[in-house]
């Protein structure tokens, strides 16, 4: 009977994790010992929907030994046209106690940053570039561990 039950549970938490809301989810390591401004994560994706909402969303890992309360990305999208958008986030990642705000995992604290404060659609079809670096003040950041990028349809749970 226990066995029956232990299978049960892992379907449903596998079938759970199958969730249809995520159009893009990807994310890079970048160098946790000095991550330098002029070294970028790059994603690409290729948009095939343009009359939906997307939400965008940054993703960052951190070790709880990175030296700051927050950190500063620059975010240039290169659209499939070649026109250019450029954007600073700025993501809180601890209190002023240092008290990390994100979902703390051992040495490691995970945290979602929404992009534009609400939703957009893509304007056209193609490959979209974008690429994330350090706006950091620093030349080099480190205690950073991963960058993401992912994109969610809007109107789903």
């Amino acid at each position: 009977m226990k066995k029956l039950s232990a299978i049960i549970i892992v379907c449903c938490l596998l079938l759970s994790a199958c969730d249809g809301s995520i159009y893009y989810d990807q994310s890079r390591a970048v160098d946790e010992h000095g991550w330098l401004p002029g070294e970028p994560v790059a994603f690409d994706v290729e948009v095939d929907d343009t009359t939906s909402y997307f939400n965008f969303l940054i993703e960052v890992r951190n070790s709880i030994t990175y030296p700051y309360s927050n950190t500063f990305l620059l975010i240039n999208t290169t659209f499939p046209d070649g026109s250019v958008a450029f954007d600073t986030l700025e993501c809180p990642l601890a209190d002023p106690s240092g008290r990390w705000y994100g979902k703390r995992t051992g040495r490691l604290v995970d945290s979602r940053y929404r992009l534009r404060g609400g939703s957009a659609r893509f304007p056209m079809m193609g490959k979209y570039h974008f690429e994330i670096a350090n706006g950091m003040r620093d030349s080099a950041i480190a205690g950073l561990k991963d960058i993401g990028l992912r994109i969610e349809y809007r109107n789903t749970k």
